[in-house]
């Protein structure tokens, strides 16, 4: 690349934006960050009696939500984390829980919904629902599985999906959503290959060698991989796994640099020092080689995306960030962590949309790699 010396750094870049400051907690808590959401919109009741529940960090949370979850068994219907007043909320379906959840110094929930009668819902809509533009994810919040259909559904394939979802009553609600789901497939630096353009998600490494982890729909294994249109390659996808999952391993080749940081595209960076669980109501940025930064909020865990032609990819982050084709691979990243690795979505950055992100922590376990 002209101006550009041997020892070529590779890095995400973006823009500085503003943020507000995420909570990070372990992947069973859920952020609650001023949603205006009301426990009774899960109808659900508070226990408010006299008790106080104990302040706690989002990690400390993120600690007491995964002791509970073992302690509680089949009566947790899952945690978030209320990061205003810095109380774990636990749900659970018997008084009984309840007072287990604030012996432990949480603050018990008792809702309609079992974490298994969820899992039942979303299996239902698996085997009757599997329709191209429709997504689906628990979200704890409401205590139901939140079903969405982007607007290439209608008129039959819509018919049966609002007839599923009546049918599942109050384990599961329908929304619509503008766009169409679809994979980035044309995301921080750009990547290049004969398939195309993607963006780098982060550096990784693995049995001590620099790699580099980006969205599995973008390539195949084997495939060459360049920083610049019809440059050099840089580094070859030895591993990539799509659908189902959405994530690929490139090895780097030659001499090019493979710093752990992100570019802010104003002449600085910011270090990538570690892995991370999503929660709903992070905060949190993403870069893509084709509308560079973009912010937002994440709105589900343990999304399944049906992209069409039968690609379906389950286990997505979903949120209110936009992106557009060119963005996939891209970072999702909270300060210094890295979240996700972007997959696919609706809308674009003019009009916004949603995206969809696989999550890293599951990359690196299934590539035995880590951040660095």
């Amino acid at each position: 690349m002209p101006g550009r010396g041997p020892h070529r750094r590779l890095k995400l870049k973006h823009r500085r934006i503003p943020k507000r400051k995420a909570a990070i907690a372990g992947g069973a808590v859920v952020a609650l960050v001023g949603a205006g959401l009301t426990f009774q919109s899960a109808n659900a009741s508070d226990n408010t009696e006299q008790f106080t529940a104990k302040k706690l960090s989002a990690t400390a949370a993120g600690n007491l939500a995964n002791t509970l979850s073992v302690k509680l068994g089949g009566d947790a219907a899952g945690t978030y984390y209320d990061a205003d007043a810095k109380t774990l909320i636990v749900n659970v379906i018997d008084d009984a829980a309840a007072k287990a959840v604030r012996d432990a110094g949480g603050k018990a929930r008792v809702v309609e919904n079992t974490l298994a009668e969820l899992k039942t819902a979303r299996q239902t809509l698996t085997t009757k629902a599997t329709i191209p533009g429709t997504s689906w994810a628990v979200n704890p919040v409401t205590n139901k599985v939140v079903v969405t259909a982007d607007r290439t559904v209608k008129g039959a394939a819509l018919t049966k999906l609002n007839q599923v979802v009546k049918g599942l009553g109050g384990k599961a609600e329908l929304k619509k959503t503008a766009g169409e789901f679809k994979p980035f497939i044309s995301g921080g630096d750009a990547i290049h290959s004969g398939g195309g353009r993607c963006s780098l998600g982060f550096n990784v490494v693995k049995d001590g060698e620099p790699h580099f982890i980006t969205a599995g729909h973008c390539g195949q294994a084997g495939s060459q991989w360049s920083d610049s249109a019809g440059g050099a390659p840089i580094g070859e996808m030895v591993d990539s796994q799509f659908p189902d999952n959405d994530f690929a391993l490139v090895k780097y080749s030659g001499s090019t640099e493979h710093p752990s940081e992100v570019n802010l595209y104003n002449g600085s960076s910011q270090a990538i020092t570690k892995a991370g669980e999503a929660t709903v109501g992070m905060q949190v940025q993403r870069s893509g080689s084709t509308t560079q930064v973009h912010d937002g909020e994440v709105t589900g865990l343990d999304a399944t995306v049906n992209y069409g032609n039968g690609d379906i990819v389950n286990g997505l982050i979903q949120t209110t960030v936009c992106a557009e084709p060119g963005d996939s691979g891209g970072s999702l990243f909270a300060g210094d962590t890295a979240v996700g690795l972007t997959s696919g979505g609706s809308g674009d950055c003019s009009s916004g949309g949603e995206t969809f992100f696989q999550p890293v922590p599951e990359a690196l376990q299934a590539f035995g790699a880590e951040i660095g």
